[in-house]
């Protein structure tokens, strides 16, 4: 079984932005392509777990979604890092009803799971909300980071909370 890096889209490799679909406006977070060399150096798998209700709410469309994810791709790979794939949810339960996908739930790290022979229990999630550190929880992992660059989040179930991305692995 491998080990694998979960990451948060939004918030953890990009600038958040309110339904983020154009590459116009995509901003990289500093230290996110360092963290992936490292962590791929030391074995990991990488994956992006990602909700995105703008799809269920059609501020954007699938296209839109998979045309950025496609741009960013391109870009991690020409900084030497590979991801291996990226899940998303484009669900809203307000909209388009439950899923089992849509995070705090973790459909999508068990798809990768399963999909890759993931070792989840030895496996890591960075998110920037408390939905993807109960994500990484209720799949099983033991290690969970909370990067909150502004400190706006006061109380959190990660193993720790980070102001920068390379506190988690310097």
């Amino acid at each position: 079984m491998k080990k694998a890096l979960f990451l948060d889209r939004d918030g953890v490799i990009n600038v958040e932005k309110e339904y983020l679909y154009e590459k116009e406006d995509f901003e990289f977070i500093e230290g996110i392509f360092e963290l992936c060399r490292h962590y791929q150096a030391l074995g990991y798998l990488i994956f992006v777990v990602t909700n995105q209700s703008g799809i269920a709410r059609k501020f954007y469309s699938e296209a839109d979604f998979s045309k950025l994810t496609q741009w960013m791709l391109k870009e991690f790979e020409k900084e030497g890092v590979h991801i291996q794939n990226v899940y998303h949810c484009p669900h809203h339960p307000e909209i388009s009803g439950e899923c089992d996908c849509r995070k705090p739930k973790p459909g999508m790290l068990r798809e990768a799971s399963e999909t890759f022979d993931v070792d989840l229990k030895n496996s890591i999630m960075i998110g920037d909300k408390e939905r993807d550190i109960e994500a990484g929880l209720n799949a099983g992992l033991r290690e969970t980071y909370l990067f909150d660059e502004f400190e706006k989040i006061k109380t959190t179930k990660a193993t720790k909370k980070v102001k920068k991305l390379d506190e988690i692995w310097k």
